[in-house]
């Protein structure tokens, strides 16, 4: 029997029409939810991720703003434009797109953003604010997927969730905000010997290496719940993602494509975040009046 298909994409169409009211509400309150999104240098990828970011909150009603510097842009000229932002109040979410040119630590900029619109959910405070179990900004990937597994009514609670992947932005959250939901988490990266052994123990196996069919249907425990997060490209040129959907998916139970599995959800948790830090100015103000 074929796994259930996990839809990101009609989970966060479900979800944005869900904000879109939410947005209409806080407008006729005087707010109108702003995000900006800064990106240097000229990476296609990148422009393409910013470009359906904006259009995604314009869709909604969010006020959005791209800031596009040049490659040379200096460490300095970054922080003035995100220090800018910090005391502008149109604007609720900072985004800074990644990678950055080379010669700019993507950490210093980070920790420059305010917490309080750190929409992405990279600020040291904010990890933090995740690791002790605080309501915080979660970055958009783990929450995406906490959200679609919420969405299709899969439980966490005692589960062993096996993540491989240890990345700042997916990896570690993800498993972070897992075990907030009682699960039992795993770790697996580039150095773990007998990845397989780990693998086929997961209740919920959670791949996000950019690794084309990386994870094998031998690898994959019958039953499991197994969440894509990779893109990457494989030997003839098509998108592809981590797991070998095709024979991996007549042994879960539940699975995500690629596309339209994770990505969407990352986006509509991007445009969650900004909804969820215009609302707290909207609290603010009403507290203040």
């Amino acid at each position: 029997m074929s796994a259930h298909i996990l839809s990101g994409k009609e989970v966060a169409g479900r979800l944005q029409q869900e904000m879109k009211l939410q947005v209409e509400e806080l407008k006729r309150k005087g707010i109108i939810p702003g995000l900006a999104v800064i990106i240097a240098g000229n990476n296609p990828a990148s422009r393409l991720y910013v470009k359906k970011k904006s259009e995604a909150s314009q869709k909604l009603g969010i006020y959005s703003r791209v800031i596009e510097l040049p490659d040379d842009t200096s460490k300095e000229q970054l922080i003035s434009v995100v220090d800018m932002l910090n005391e502008d109040d149109a604007i609720d979410g900072i985004l800074v797109q990644l990678p950055l040119p080379q010669h700019i630590d993507e950490r210093e900029i980070i920790q420059c953003i305010s917490p309080d619109k750190d929409v992405d959910g990279f600020h040291p405070l904010n990890i933090g604010r995740l690791s002790t179990g605080q309501d915080t900004f979660i970055p958009c990937t783990p929450l995406g997927i906490l959200k679609l597994l919420q969405e299709y009514h899969i439980t966490m609670e005692g589960k062993h969730v096996v993540i491989v992947g240890r990345s700042n932005i997916v990896g570690k959250p993800a498993g972070q905000l897992l075990l907030n939901e009682h699960a039992t988490v795993t770790y697996c990266h580039s150095k773990t010997r007998q990845l397989a052994h780990y693998t086929k123990q997961a209740d919920i196996l959670i791949s996000a290496v950019g690794q084309s069919r990386l994870i094998k249907a031998n690898m994959v425990k019958e039953n499991a719940v197994v969440i894509d997060v990779g893109n990457s490209f494989d030997e003839s040129g098509k998108l592809s993602g981590d797991v070998d959907f095709e024979r991996v998916k007549e042994i879960a139970s539940f699975i995500t494509p690629v596309p339209n599995g994770v990505g969407p959800m990352t986006i509509s948790m991007l445009l969650y975040n900004t909804l969820k830090a215009a609302k707290k100015r909207a609290h603010a103000k009403g507290d203040s009046s």
